[in-house]
């Protein structure tokens, strides 16, 4: 048993286990909507932030390799990127969700009134009393998030990529202080996606990796994931001993960060999230968590022996989700991320990769970098 090196983690071309971890922050949110009460101990709600962490994580990596490889950040590609990613899915699932309100009869008013907050991804800002939509708040957060954070991390990288790390932490900060009533707790959900990209940029820094390298040792591995998991467990009691404030989701965030560099090394948190069903699931999480609402519905006329807000219904819809999620991950998610590298081979001009420095200069480029990782 050992830890993993510098070079072998710039190496990883896919991060299997945080599939797997999307996997389960995808079910704990789905049943802590449709398994309540039933499911209230699992505080499933959390599964938002691992989602945010990991997200931040991924797509900081992504850009800093691109920017290793080719030695800049394609700001062009890469939101051509995230349009073919987001997009497709997400405006099915509102059409859909539309749709299907329209019959029933249920919530339209409350659904056409920020209707508007839903077609330009301000979402979040409508976050009292329920629509079937409303779970669709953390793809406004993360699609703004994306909007602004390549921006300064290019910005900054042009005056100095020792100023990246500083930059994450200043916005963390940043994030956390109340500016109006509006952003008064907004800004937790994009510190938790800092959070994520502050990890990148620390393990992508031969120092910073150094740093956190006893981290990937398989015995340390174990010690914080079984801390972590009793910090989930214990997470209602320590929101109650902060009345309710949400400083422990910070927490928990910052603990989840330490626990993800041993689950990109070898070990046993990586084998078990690595696991083929986890992943089957990580991968179709994101059209799973978009068409829950739409699941529940056609789950309650599938099951009508599993009543709402036990674990039978919670489960039906799970299943439902999942069904959905893969026909659409073959028929539309794949097809569309795959339009979007065609659209960026065709039409985004290709820039020459910079020059390797002779053997007798210290080069810039991180040694092992390697094409982008695999990643919402």
């Amino acid at each position: 048993m050992r830890t993993m090196t510098h070079t072998e983690f710039l190496a990883l071309r896919r991060f299997d286990a945080l599939d797997g971890l999307r996997a389960l922050a995808a079910v704990m949110v789905v049943f802590f909507h449709y398994a309540r009460p039933w499911a209230d101990g699992l505080s499933g709600w959390i599964g938002v932030h691992v989602f945010f962490v990991v997200s931040g994580f991924l797509i900081t990596t992504l850009m800093l390799r691109e920017r290793d490889r080719t030695g800049r950040i394609d700001l062009r590609a890469f939101y051509i990127r995230r349009i073919f990613r987001i997009w497709p899915l997400y405006y099915l699932a509102l059409f859909v969700t539309a749709v299907g309100v329209y019959q029933s009869g249920w919530g339209w008013n409350a659904l056409m009134g920020h209707f508007k907050h839903y077609l330009l991804f301000m979402n979040e800002y409508h976050l009292h009393g329920y629509e079937p939509f409303l779970h669709s708040w953390t793809i406004g957060i993360e699609w703004k998030f994306y909007m602004v954070w390549p921006i300064a991390l290019i910005a900054v990288s042009a005056i100095s990529t020792k100023l990246r790390i500083p930059l994450a932490i200043a916005a963390i900060a940043a994030t956390l202080v109340p500016w109006t009533q509006t952003w008064s707790g907004m800004g937790l959900h994009y510190s938790i996606l800092l959070i994520g990209a502050l990890l990148a940029l620390v393990l992508h820094s031969p120092r910073g990796y150094a740093l956190m390298r006893p981290l990937t040792h398989p015995v340390a591995g174990v010690v914080l994931a079984a801390g972590f998991v009793y910090l989930h467990l214990r997470l209602p009691d320590l929101i109650e001993h902060f009345g309710g404030q949400p400083k422990p989701i910070f927490l928990y965030a910052l603990a989840l960060a330490l626990v993800i560099p041993s689950l990109l090394a070898a070990g046993p948190g990586r084998w078990l999230l690595s696991l083929r069903p986890l992943v089957f699931v990580g991968e179709r999480s994101y059209a799973l968590y978009l068409f829950q609402a739409i699941a529940s519905g056609l789950a309650a006329v599938l099951t009508p022996w599993a009543s709402a807000g036990n674990l039978r219904h919670g489960t039906a819809v799970v299943l439902v989700s999942l069904l959905v999620a893969d026909y659409l991950y073959k028929r539309l998610e794949q097809p569309m991320i795959d339009l979007g590298r065609t659209v960026i081979k065709r039409y985004v001009p290709k820039r020459p990769a910079p020059v390797p420095a002779p053997a007798s200069e210290p080069s810039t480029t991180s040694p092992g970098a390697v094409p982008e990782p695999v990643g919402r």
